[in-house]
């Protein structure tokens, strides 16, 4: 039953989300435009218009950045963390035929390959948390293509309650609580959030920041594409995403609980 919810949950935000929820305002104005077309044009032009913005990087930058609550994480500073953890998120493929098994499509493997890097910086046991075949992927590409074998292997987080809530289980049975958490920059607030409900100290570092300057505008700053309407969908999702986290935490209904310091 508790699945049931979870892809019920992950099927209304797909479809409420950039591109489809913007698509499907575009479609109710095209189907009313006999009946009332007022409102139809308004709603197509919103939808149609809202696309376009977000898929343009004048637009999309901008909101990646104003997402960025963390900044860089630099490894050469003395920081006391026992474990590094890797949130899954992002999409894999069940079975890459030139690997001959379950593989990170290129938004996780970000998360991977900036994780890898930071293990072999400071050298600590690695966490990846994600959802059945997801964390699969992960533990298999850290350590075909980088050599790092996870020592903890969570395949049951679905979201990132579950990875935090999971996460502190297995890494207070281990006595750890200091972590350094890797995953995406517009991800990294609601992680952080999660992360510190359960106990755990937390030490951001944050994957795919956009840099603090902006990018000279030319003609090619006001032309759709595909990372840019990516970009600005995650930020979209995080802002909403936050936003629900306090309702249901404040509310308790769904609200984390900090483990037992471990004996």
């Amino acid at each position: 039953m508790l699945l049931l919810l979870d892809y019920t949950k992950t099927f209304i935000k797909d479809l409420v989300l950039p591109p489809a929820g913007l698509l499907l305002l575009a479609v109710i104005g095209a189907l009313l435009l006999r009946r009332r077309p007022r409102l139809a044009r308004v709603l197509l032009t919103l939808g149609l218009a809202s696309l376009w913005l977000l898929s343009i990087p004048i637009v999309a930058d901008p909101l990646a950045r104003w997402s960025q609550h963390y900044g860089p994480f630099d490894p050469s500073e003395p920081v006391p963390v026992q474990a590094i953890v890797i949130l899954g998120g992002g999409g894999q493929r069940d079975y890459a035929p030139e690997y001959r098994g379950p593989d990170a499509d290129p938004y996780l493997l970000e998360r991977l390959t900036y994780g890898a890097y930071v293990a072999r910086k400071i050298a600590v046991p690695v966490l990846v948390t994600g959802f059945r075949i997801e964390a699969t992927a992960m533990s298999a590409t850290l350590q075909r293509d980088f050599g790092i074998e996870p020592r903890w292997v969570d395949r049951d987080a679905y979201d990132t309650f579950d990875n935090a809530r999971d996460s502190a289980r297995l890494l207070h049975a281990a006595g750890i609580v200091r972590i350094v958490l890797v995953t995406s920059s517009a991800h990294m607030l609601r992680a952080v959030h999660e992360f510190s409900a359960v106990g755990l100290v937390v030490t951001p570092a944050p994957v795919g920041l956009m840099s603090p300057s902006p990018e000279k505008i030319t003609p090619m700053s006001f032309i759709p594409d595909p990372l840019s309407l990516l970009r600005s969908s995650n930020v979209v999702y995080e802002a909403l995403g936050e936003y629900v986290r306090v309702v249901l935490a404040v509310t308790h209904l769904r609200r984390q609980h900090p483990l037992p310091p471990a004996r």
